[in-house]
């Protein structure tokens, strides 16, 4: 049907500029789009109306960018993002900030003001080039409506080949009711290489030298094929393996090989060991501040370990470690690779590090040894999730040490069942399980928040509401900003500024937006509201009480507070 948006001097060939653009889209297999609408680009919400192409409504720019992130974090494909101009934009910065530190791929769409009215500080203006142009790929603007496919097609492919990130294009209004008899671009198929035969021959010899040697899997570009294969190698060869920040979905945490994750207040045995270790095997990471706990793991320019990085960006290459050596491919070409390894018969010299490793991360990992202050025990809490969710569960979470207990106690054992932004960014958990389940309606989807990170972007319960999305929110109230109060009693004890928080009744508000809501303030209160949460088929809200002194698993405000009062004597 004719939009009657379209001008009668349109041929039958002709498309509008709003249309031109949603049948890229469509040309280029987006199946989603995530918004929040704006008067700058009516003509391609006008387009979204005929396309076979789902739109999500979001109430906030960030949530909308966040929700983005998390498509491109579960699939591979660039998530899409809509937003409207100048404010909608600012908005939308915290999760272009999340693609690009994550490795996401993700377009943003930007409505722009009126091409003549440039450089005057029209309506709503901003210079998008400068705005985002330190935080996307690439940014750019379409000033003629018969680039509209060019300029598409190119953002596939920068999105997601090399290591993968957001592109942002602005998209003047008066260009999109423009007329164009163009062709759509092809579909985009993001730029891979294969490592040579010398580089694996080489990994082979150094791997049969080694003595200690350790595997540490992070970044994008992987797939559960990827998962797999490199699990089975891992298995064959018996080689530790370990995962970078808030990247436990790499490897089966269940797989006899896994000694742990590399981020936040992790295992201090397994960071002996990476310090210690004569071969690194680094696939898909950059090892950047986290997991490199603030660059001590490895020298820089030069590690003393023999360094194997392998990643899909050649800028990535000896950016920041000098790799003995470099093999520019993604994960998953390297992993389809690793046939060519001869596997020795015998067992490795190594075996014996791998079993003592393992069991240190067995005994770090059980949240059975875990207690601490008050009556909502979260070591039971995770040993209860881990036995009832199912191995495709998708876990998602913002920032803050409540995160913790999920990183450290939850069982990943497969492919895209995590959503976490290696940014730190908070309000990421609510947007990005509304994304998830979106995407997939039919997996069980469970977002961790603090109540600081959930008010970030509280607002997006309202979305799940809206499309029926029976997410469960588990929300970790202690009343304060917990990592910034943790930091404070560390730094200066005793003097709490501005990270104390009065929160609402989380449960009421659930119920208030449509959804479902209790109120968890004891251990055994816990299994059977969750229960009740997933059988009741709404978007959920458990609103689960924490003592404040329970600031880590392993840890108290007090005992921080005393050790740096003793400290400064």
């Amino acid at each position: 049907m004719t939009s009657p948006a379209v001008d009668s001097i349109a041929t039958m060939h002709s498309r509008m500029g709003g249309h031109i653009l949603v049948d890229q889209l469509s040309a280029q297999g987006v199946k989603h789009v995530f918004c929040v609408p704006g008067e700058s680009y009516l003509a391609v919400l006008d387009g979204l109306y005929d396309a076979d192409i789902e739109v999500t409504v979001c109430r906030q720019e960030g949530g909308a960018a966040m929700m983005a992130d998390a498509h491109g974090k579960l699939t591979g494909q660039p998530g899409i993002c809509m937003v409207t101009r100048g404010p909608g934009a600012s908005n939308a910065l915290a999760g272009i900030h999340i693609a690009s530190q994550d490795s996401t791929p993700l377009i943003l769409f930007v409505g722009q003001i009126e091409r003549g009215m440039r450089e005057r500080e029209a309506f709503q203006e901003m210079d998008y080039r400068a705005v985002f142009g330190s935080q996307a790929k690439w940014v750019t603007e379409i000033d003629q409506v018969e680039r509209i496919p060019e300029i598409i097609s190119r953002a596939f492919h920068v999105a997601t080949s090399g290591r993968p990130g957001p592109v942002v294009i602005a998209l003047p209004e008066d260009m999109l009711v423009e007329y164009a008899d163009v062709p759509d671009a092809p579909r985009y198929e993001a730029v891979d290489a294969a490592p040579t035969s010398a580089q694996m021959e080489t990994l082979s010899q150094w791997l049969a030298k080694a003595s200690k040697p350790i595997a540490i899997l992070g970044g994008s570009r992987w797939s559960q094929e990827a998962v797999d294969d490199f699990a089975a190698f891992a298995e064959a060869m018996q080689l530790p393996v370990a995962v970078q920040f808030r990247r436990q979905m790499l490897f089966p945490t269940t797989h006899p090989c896994f000694i742990g994750d590399v981020g936040l207040g992790g295992n201090p045995a397994l960071m002996e060991y990476i310090r210690d270790a004569d071969l690194v095997l680094l696939i898909g990471g950059r090892m950047s501040e986290i997991a490199s706990q603030s660059y001590t793991l490895f020298d820089i320019p030069v590690p003393k370990q023999t360094l194997v990085h392998v990643q899909a960006d050649a800028n990535e290459l000896n950016r920041v470690y000098r790799a003995n050596l470099a093999i520019n491919v993604s994960p998953v070409s390297f992993t389809r690779a690793l046939g060519q390894l001869n596997v020795p018969a015998d067992a490795p010299s190594w075996s014996g590090e791998l079993k003592r490793m393992r069991e240190s991360y067995q005994h770090w990992a059980d949240p059975r040894k875990i207690t601490h202050p008050g009556a909502l025990q979260m070591g039971q809490v995770m040993s209860h999730l881990a036995s009832v969710l199912p191995s495709d569960a998708i876990m998602c979470n913002g920032a803050g040490n409540f995160a913790t207990w999920l990183h450290r106690f939850h069982p990943f054992t497969r492919f895209g069942t995590q959503l976490a932004p290696t940014s730190g960014s908070m309000g990421y958990g609510l947007p990005a399980a509304v994304g998830a389940k979106r995407i997939h309606p039919d997996k069980t989807v469970v977002c961790f928040a603090g109540d600081g990170c959930f008010m970030m972007h509280g607002q997006e319960f309202a979305t799940a509401v809206q499309y029926n999305l029976p997410i469960v929110v588990v929300i970790l109230d202690n009343g304060m900003y917990g990592t910034i109060r943790m930091h404070q009693e560390r730094h200066y004890p005793g003097r709490v500024s501005a990270t104390t928080l009065h929160n609402p009744d989380f449960a009421a508000y659930a119920q208030a937006f449509g959804g479902h809501g209790e109120r968890v303030e004891s251990t055994e209160q816990f299994a059977p509201a969750f229960e009740r949460a997933l059988a009741s088929g709404k978007p959920a809200i458990l609103h689960c009480l924490i003592d404040p002194e329970t600031i880590t698993p392993t840890t108290t405000l007090q005992k921080i507070r005393q050790q740096a009062m003793q400290q400064q004597k």
